[in-house]
């Protein structure tokens, strides 16, 4: 099926076509008609699949098709998101679906001055994409009211639960005087969560899970290398020299760690930019523009990005350290492949790392594929002085390994 079949708005179409997109991902042709009927949807699906063009379609399209004008009288959806970074990202891809339509769209968070967000909401929007600290200020000082809400969505509910939003998402649903719609969106849940985003539904709300069985995108190719720790800045340097023209996100664990790497990488004439919760938000926003521009292709992030960075061009993802959490490394290695591009990500884990990978293979159901590197290697890389397998020569062996083993079973 092809979007312009759906029942959908001409300006949407159009906005969906000068995108690129022909055709739905699994999850939008999972989601998008039970969402057009109303009902409540709890969806499961990799990082990288369109998951905020699923709700962001249907629900464009109803209040556009509900106005009669481009006048709007008080908001009809509110997309709860646990991160700045996140909420401009969907704030995004909103605004560019809701072009040429009656729909105005408008994203909201702390770190920055509220006068102008409170001038915009007086002017008056359809849709409100929000982080909850700022959100519930304004809604205290009555800046935002609630009397017309009929859908809310949360993305990336698991993050929002997990970090103990629940009390404020009920508190939301308190508010809301309107019979409305609730959808819940994730790339991962355990069950805990799920028992909790249940309980914010109607007992009939669709489930839709997409691979569950493997929550990392078939779009992403990822492996494990053994790095000591005091060694990693030498692979990272090495890896990034290999792969000169190539968009690269490194993630480490802290803000602290993200500075030192980057400065290690400035000694070795390679340059690079950070963005972690320390910063302001002011520069987090220039920095991803600048990144998504091209001014820079190597940017060092911690945990707090990793679900708020959308550029679909990027060629790899770094674990420079493994995250503290399973599920997310799920979400930095999803930051690569995004749509329907291809991508490859690589950890380093260093010996005191190991209990963290058996946790992530544990989640993944699966080991996750190791680049073997001889002693030999391991030294050259070090001293820097001569070349040796380069880590995509590797890739591309255990590449051409699969290929050939497929080709031997179709047989």
């Amino acid at each position: 099926m092809k979007f312009e079949d759906y029942h959908i708005a001409e300006e949407i179409k159009q906005n969906l076509a000068q995108l690129g997109f022909k055709r739905p991902t699994d999850i939008q042709f999972k989601s998008i008609p039970s969402i057009m009927k109303g009902e409540d949807v709890l969806a499961i699906a990799q990082t990288g699949t369109g998951k905020t063009a699923a709700f962001a379609i249907p629900v464009i399209n109803k209040i556009h098709a509900y106005k009669t004008s481009k006048r709007s009288y008080g908001i009809k959806c509110i997309v709860m998101v646990p991160t700045r970074e996140l909420a401009v990202q969907i704030g995004d891809v909103f605004k560019t679906l809701a072009l040429h339509t009656k729909v105005k769209t408008f994203t909201i968070y702390g770190g920055v001055e509220q006068d102008a967000q409170i001038k915009k909401l007086q002017d008056g929007i359809d849709i409100l994409v929000a982080t909850p600290g700022r959100m519930f200020d304004l809604i205290s000082q009555g800046y935002i009211r609630l009397e017309n809400v009929d859908t809310l969505i949360l993305d990336e509910a698991d993050h929002m639960l997990d970090l103990g939003f629940i009390n404020d998402i009920k508190y939301v649903k308190k508010m809301l005087t309107r019979q409305h719609q609730t959808l819940f969106f994730s790339a991962t849940i355990n069950k805990e969560i799920k028992k909790l985003a249940f309980s914010q539904v109607k007992s009939s709300a669709i489930r839709i899970q997409v691979s569950p069985e493997d929550p990392v995108s078939k779009n992403v190719t990822h492996f494990v290398m053994f790095v000591e720790m005091d060694d990693k800045r030498f692979f990272l340097e090495k890896f990034i020299k290999d792969h000169p023209d190539s968009r690269i996100i490194v993630f480490v664990r802290t803000r602290v760690r993200a500075e030192r790497v980057a400065k290690a990488m400035e000694r070795v004439q390679i340059s690079a930019f950070t963005i972690h919760g320390e910063k302001e938000q002011s520069l987090r926003s220039d920095v991803m523009e600048k990144f998504k521009s091209g001014e820079c292709s190597l940017l060092i992030a911690t945990d707090v990005s990793a679900r708020g960075i959308d550029v679909p061009d990027v060629n790899y993802v770094i674990n420079y350290d493994l995250p503290d959490k399973a599920e997310n490394y799920v979400h930095r290695v999803g930051r690569t492949g995004r749509g329907v591009k291809k991508g490859i990500a690589v950890s380093f884990c260093s010996q005191e790392e190991k209990e963290r990978l058996l946790e992530i293979q544990a989640f993944l159901n699966k080991e996750i594929e190791v680049i073997k590197t001889s002693k030999a290697d391991y030294a050259q890389t070090l001293e820097m002085t001569s070349a040796v397998d380069d880590i995509q020569t590797l890739i591309e062996n255990f590449e051409n390994r699969k290929k050939r083993k497929k080709k031997s079973k179709s047989k």
